[in-house]
């Protein structure tokens, strides 16, 4: 039990992106016609998810210091927001097969975290530090911000057409989530790029979270993409054809940073023998990758090209072969973890 608690205790904030990653995998699927596999993980998502909550909640309620230790970390608090993201694709995925409650509920929760964390998480790791530089803990995973708030615009644009009274506030809402996201990417980029030329960056700090960087791109096109196919209500109208370029201009960024980040991990593992063993950042590698293919199926059909269409299409078998790989990979690291004898406990 001790190692069940210190586990617990020690739980990662972004470990939502094993959610992200396959639920964004199961909506790819399932926008190709594989519905049996698409169900398979659909399963998988709901049952990480109740796992991962309930574990982030016993941690809330057992160790807060913890929890606030993680929100003054800049390398850790930006993970808060892969709740808000897993709970939105989540809430996508099930409203696929006809449960639009899933959509208003996946709305209200994670429209509220993401209102919360927006302001708290900038706060306590970034605006509000007075000990070290935060400059040098700009990374990749700061780019989940965006996702999040994509993530609450393509809930909105989804929910859109099945209502009526409620169509217009539903279409600002997915709109002002997605500039707001856009204006997010930049800075976060911006930051970013900065502490990448005023700080070398080794081997070992080139994580997998850096590929959240195309993530919140691919994640953009799709909420810009859900928009467009919007019905004309006057928001919709008067940023279709801006949202529409964007999305293609961004769907190219996207695409031309695949190969800068595949590169970079060869760089990383292969020249720099940086050992490959599981850990939970590496969900970050999978959800891009899902998410560029569903980019790619989305953007294909909304603004009628069939090239990018068929790009998606091929990625999503990549990124199921990637979360197979990965989910071996971390069953086994679980089940290794249960059977290693517990370490000395800490002197008292």
């Amino acid at each position: 039990m001790t190692r069940v608690r210190r586990a617990v205790e020690e739980l990662a904030p972004g470990y939502f992106s094993l959610v992200m990653a396959t639920g964004i995998v199961s909506i790819g699927l399932r926008e190709r016609g594989q519905v049996v596999v698409s169900d398979v993980l659909l399963a998988v998502a709901v049952l990480a998810y109740t796992v991962i909550l309930a574990l982030s909640v016993w941690r809330c309620a057992s160790y807060p210091a913890a929890v606030a230790e993680d929100l003054a970390d800049p390398r850790r608090a930006f993970g808060f927001f892969t709740f808000v993201a897993g709970t939105d694709v989540l809430a996508v995925r099930l409203g696929m097969t006809g449960g639009r409650e899933w959509l208003v509920v996946g709305l209200a929760v994670a429209g509220t975290a993401w209102l919360v964390l927006g302001y708290v998480v900038p706060w306590t790791a970034v605006l509000g530090r007075s000990a070290g530089p935060v400059l040098r803990s700009a990374d990749g995973t700061w780019f989940t911000c965006v996702v999040a708030a994509q993530s609450v615009a393509i809930v909105a644009a989804s929910l859109e057409p099945g209502v009526h009274s409620d169509r217009a506030a539903l279409a600002l809402l997915a709109v002002g989530c997605w500039s707001v996201g856009v204006l997010l990417y930049l800075l976060v980029g911006l930051v970013v790029v900065v502490r990448l030329l005023l700080h070398p960056i080794g081997p070992e700090e080139l994580t997998p979270p850096y590929w959240v960087s195309m993530g919140a791109l691919a994640i953009t096109v799709v909420a810009g993409a859900r928009i467009v196919e919007m019905t004309a209500v006057p928001v919709v109208e008067v940023t279709r054809g801006l949202v529409a370029g964007l999305a293609v201009v961004l769907w190219s960024v996207a695409t031309w940073l695949v190969p800068a980040l595949v590169a970079a991990g060869c760089w990383r593992h292969l020249r720099h023998r940086v050992p490959l063993d599981y850990e939970p950042s590496l969900w970050n590698v999978v959800f891009p990758l899902g998410m560029y293919a569903v980019a790619g199926i989305d953007l294909g059909e909304a603004d009628h090209l069939p090239i990018v269409a068929r790009v998606g299409d091929a990625v999503v078998w990549v990124a199921l072969a990637a979360w197979v790989v990965l989910l071996v990979a971390m069953v086994r690291h679980l089940l290794a973890s249960a059977i290693r004898p517990p370490g000395p406990q800490p002197a008292t």
